[in-house]
């Protein structure tokens, strides 16, 4: 089988390097953050053990680092910007399209954003060095000794199980972000229906304070069951609808909440909180049948 070639390189090997330090940033990130965590946090995009900026950027070193080995300075310079556009760039794109804030460096010092940071930027032009001069080599020499045909397979049964991955999870996302759309925009309209029963009420009260000022109390409470029912009733169904989506939301949004940080500025500080009590609940309530079926069972 021919193979396609990309400035120097065949593609079956470039898809086998970005496969490796995909799955080498996300063995990375989850060691890290399951250490500052301590539990269990199995990082990535994907539903499987890769962190895909890891591999891209690993492919930008080799394609168009590598030649610059011969001047560190331009190569420490260029790895540096590039890489931290390129980081930046994954962090806006997942941000506008997830509702999910991936990472944040806004505690630190000279950030833009939150998204890359000085020292961070700093680091990437070293870890391009370590990667370029002393880690690639000896695996480039490794995936080498790989028959041409089995590279082949290897490389078509990985794209297919990335795609499949990744078609999944675009699919998920697309779930959540469809249903935290709905509910900022029904989150809106709900209050729209709050206020107007509010105002409503203002009046009414205000017509009887008028006409008995003695029984402002007792006019105030009569006055609470005389709100139009076509207010009473489009609230209810709204709050009955609003529900029903941060429970979707909180379902379609687990995995990546577990584990990343969902900090959007599109939705509204109540949106977030009741999705964070409707994840609370619904583990309370799972541990309470747990619970009841041990207790069944002894």
């Amino acid at each position: 089988m021919p193979e396609i070639m990309v400035l120097g390189y065949p593609l079956s090997m470039l898809f086998l390097y970005f496969c490796f330090y995909a799955c080498a940033g996300w063995c990375m990130e989850t060691v890290y953050c399951s250490i500052l965590e301590k539990r269990f946090v199995p990082r990535g995009f994907l539903h499987g053990p890769l962190c895909p900026i890891y591999g891209v950027g690993v492919l930008l070193m080799i394609l168009f680092f590598s030649p610059l080995k011969h001047n560190l300075v331009i190569f420490y310079l260029v790895s540096t910007v590039v890489m931290s556009a390129w980081e930046y760039f994954v962090g806006w794109f997942l941000e506008v399209t997830t509702h999910m804030k991936y990472w944040d460096y806004s505690m630190y010092r000279f950030n833009l954003k939150g998204r890359i940071c000085l020292w961070v930027c700093l680091v990437w032009g070293l870890l391009s060095y370590v990667c370029i001069f002393w880690i690639h080599p000896p695996v480039a020499a490794l995936f080498a000794q790989i028959p041409l045909l089995v590279r082949q397979i290897a490389a078509i049964v990985l794209a297919l199980a990335v795609l499949a991955d990744a078609v999944f999870t675009i699919r998920e996302l697309a779930l959540m972000t469809k249903v935290l759309d709905t509910l900022q925009s029904l989150s809106g309209e709900l209050q729209l229906q709050v206020s107007l029963g509010k105002m409503e009420l203002s009046d009414r009260i205000g017509q009887a304070k008028g006409l008995v000022t003695d029984k402002l109390q007792d006019a105030k409470e009569a006055m609470a069951t005389l709100l139009p029912e076509s207010v009473t009733d489009a609230g209810s169904k709204l709050k009955s609808r609003y529900n029903d989506l941060v429970a979707s939301a909180e379902r379609y949004s687990r995995r990546l909440r577990n584990v990343y940080h969902p900090n959007s500025p599109r939705l509204d500080e109540h949106i977030r909180r009741d999705i964070s009590e409707q994840a609370d609940k619904l583990a309370q309530a799972r541990r309470d049948a747990r619970a009841a079926k041990r207790a069944k069972r002894n």
